[in-house]
């Protein structure tokens, strides 16, 4: 591969892949993508230079470059292109926390778990939470504006990136935004890149707003008889306090967690929810009593609730296994849909529904709090009908969630899987708008093409 010597000449040996077997770990995230390419070669980039290297030799060439950062993606949007490069940010992980201004310069390929870590030795905290904190890298999550169980109080990801270096199609890198809390000066490039999925450029460091550590958090947890109980209590939750988290599970995720766990969850129940306050103690209490009255207000058949911090952690492990306990049910479909928050209740049901109409197991997992729901559909991939029957109940769930106002992606992204609901999701016009700028900055489409837009549209 006399091309590729070049790019090995430029970087460095150590840090080009090309032996078959070592490309073929890198050809999918965790959507394991069934139409992946095979790369001809990975680089695992080791500094900023290393990323313009290869992407100017790409440019020049006009080779596909797949930015990829743990593999932690649902959306396929680090599967690999055939004929093109895998642009690994794995060893990049240096992370600097400045205190005095509440700041973390993070390279992308730390762990979101490693800024929390370093984060929480200066008496600090980085909010966004997704389930797979523990393994998914910050790059990951800015591309695709990650949120987590805490999100409904603290916000997105998006909401603590003030700046960061990204070097674009051709090779360039800019610095957009900083340590500073106020910036207007010139468009808001920065949360451009938020979300773009590595489609405009590749963040080689961001930095990230931090706020002072969570105070305890006082849990509780509610269990309910029908689904529409459950999401009633959230609705009046949700109008009157701002709990730190608010979550659901339903009757399959529960019975899936129970069987990997043996924690002793009410297997009959048709919903839970888990609440957490971190107010100040007295204020924690008041807010989770008023909690617990609404939940039994709307039929709640047990509520429990706790301060003390081990009780507490087991229930939230429980919520962040939900998706590897339905996982050992069967190959998943990861839907990841959302709404405006009166229409959960809808769309729960709509789900109930579509699981029934298709013979189809779905289970539904939420942040609840904001509309944010992540169905997973379970099939065996050898029964060649259930599983056509699981792919047509995908995108029945897609165009409910649209049909009620929603998204097709609150969090996991478009990637490969979510492409053809795009236009629906959108709009035709503001597809438009999607294409102008991804022309401006990737004019070539050579950064992860076939994420989010269809290449024909591109050409």
């Amino acid at each position: 591969m006399p091309q590729i010597q070049e790019l090995i000449d430029a970087i460095g040996e150590g840090n080009v892949v090309t032996n078959s077997a070592t490309i073929d770990n890198y050809r999918w995230d965790r959507a394991n993508d069934p139409n992946a390419g095979t790369p001809i070669a990975v680089v695992r980039a080791t500094c900023s230079e290393d990323v313009q290297a290869t992407l100017r030799f790409a440019d020049f060439h006009a080779m596909p470059v797949v930015p990829r950062g743990a593999g932690s993606g649902l959306s396929g949007g680090s599967s690999a292109v055939d004929g093109g490069i895998i642009l690994s940010m794995e060893k990049m992980r240096a992370i600097d926390v400045d205190p005095l201004t509440r700041t973390a310069v993070v390279q992308p390929g730390a762990f979101n778990a490693e800024v929390k870590a370093a984060a929480a030795e200066h008496g600090l905290w980085y909010p966004p939470d997704p389930s797979s904190f523990e393994f998914c890298s910050l790059g990951g999550n800015i591309a695709t504006n990650a949120g987590g169980l805490c999100c409904v109080k603290y916000g997105v990801t998006a909401d603590y990136v003030l700046g960061m270096r990204v070097v674009l199609a051709d090779g360039r890198e800019v610095e957009l935004g900083g340590s500073r809390l106020k910036d207007v000066a010139g468009l808001n490039l920065t949360q451009l890149f938020v979300g773009s999925e590595g489609t405009l450029g590749v963040i080689t460091e961001v930095t990230l707003r931090l706020v002072p550590a969570q105070r305890p958090a006082t849990t509780l947890v509610a269990t309910f008889s029908s689904l529409d109980d459950s999401t009633s209590s959230v609705l009046a939750i949700a109008s009157t306090m701002r709990p730190s988290m608010l979550e659901f599970m339903d009757n399959p995720t529960i019975n899936a967690v129970e069987d990997a766990t043996g924690m002793g969850l009410d297997r009959e129940a048709a919903a839970m929810l888990i609440i957490q306050s971190d107010e100040p103690a007295e204020f924690a209490a008041q807010e989770i009593d008023e909690i617990e009255e609404l939940c039994q207000q709307h039929n709640a058949n047990e509520v429990f609730a706790t301060s003390d911090p081990e009780e507490a952690e087991a229930i939230i492990v429980a919520r962040r296994m939900a998706i590897p306990a339905v996982e050992q049910k069967g190959t998943l479909l990861l839907e990841d849909v959302g709404v405006p928050l009166p229409r959960l209740g809808d769309l729960v049901r709509g789900i109930e529904k579509i699981a029934q109409d298709r013979n189809v197991v779905i289970a539904v997992i939420a942040h609840a709090g904001d509309g944010n729901t992540h169905p997973l559909l379970v099939f065996d991939p050898a029964d060649e009908e259930q599983k056509q029957r699981a792919h047509r109940a995908y995108g029945d769930v897609m165009d409910l969630a649209v049909r009620l106002g929603g998204t097709i992606t609150g969090e996991h992204g478009v990637g490969r899987l979510k492409r053809p609901w795009l236009v629906n999701s959108i709009g035709h016009d503001a597809l438009e708008l999607n294409y102008r700028v991804k022309k401006a900055l990737d004019p070539k489409n050579i950064l992860n093409p076939g994420a989010i837009y269809d290449p024909a549209a591109l050409q």
